[in-house]
């Protein structure tokens, strides 16, 4: 996925925002903490004890470099979680028409107090303007939130991208969230 800290910081309306690679001895028990938040626990499902966050950051973090699992820092806060991705070599290119280099997004928001403030529309046009700024061989930035998480797919819309096709999922149904490279400059 490319060396994401040297990116760099993002200007927001909220401060300067960068993506840090997450480091288990380090990140565990935020990350659990976040996870455990029956608001992120409805979608992310990694609910419990640090062991069951820790096996789903090792999974990418020792895998093949297809995925990988960041902080989202806001003024060197941690305020998110975020998991940069190859969308076209993940299981997700079996459900849409992929394309190759297709970059994926997953996210939360941490903070109780962060959601709902716009903070993270914000944030998700200054990713996928990192991801298209950094990746020149990606045409296309994708998500897929559960289509019962109204304030994530609206976000996602705040921040540029086009509700793509409803698609079915293992677990749940999903808006597939696209965010075109051609069209970047006109949103």
């Amino acid at each position: 996925m490319g060396d994401v800290e040297r990116w760099g910081p993002a200007t927001t309306p909220f401060g300067a925002f960068r993506l840090v690679p997450v480091v288990i001895q380090r990140d565990l028990p935020l990350l659990t903490r976040w996870m455990n938040d029956p608001s992120v626990a409805a979608f992310w499902e990694l609910a419990g004890p640090e062991d069951i966050t820790e096996r789903h950051l090792r999974a990418q973090l020792d895998g093949d470099g297809r995925s990988l699992p960041c902080l989202g820092m806001l003024d060197g806060v941690p305020i998110g979680y975020w998991e940069v991705y190859r969308a076209d070599l993940d299981p997700l290119a079996r459900h849409y028409p992929a394309r190759p280099h297709d970059t994926g997004l997953h996210l939360l928001i941490g903070g109780v107090a962060d959601r709902g403030r716009g903070i993270g529309t914000a944030l998700l046009r200054a990713v996928a303007d990192l991801v298209l700024d950094h990746r020149p061989d990606c045409g296309r930035v994708v998500a897929e939130p559960d289509l019962r998480n109204t304030p994530s797919i609206a976000a996602f819309l705040g921040a540029g991208f086009r509700f793509g096709a409803e698609v079915t999922l293992p677990g749940k149904r999903a808006a597939l969230m696209v965010r075109d490279r051609a069209l970047r400059h006109l949103l």
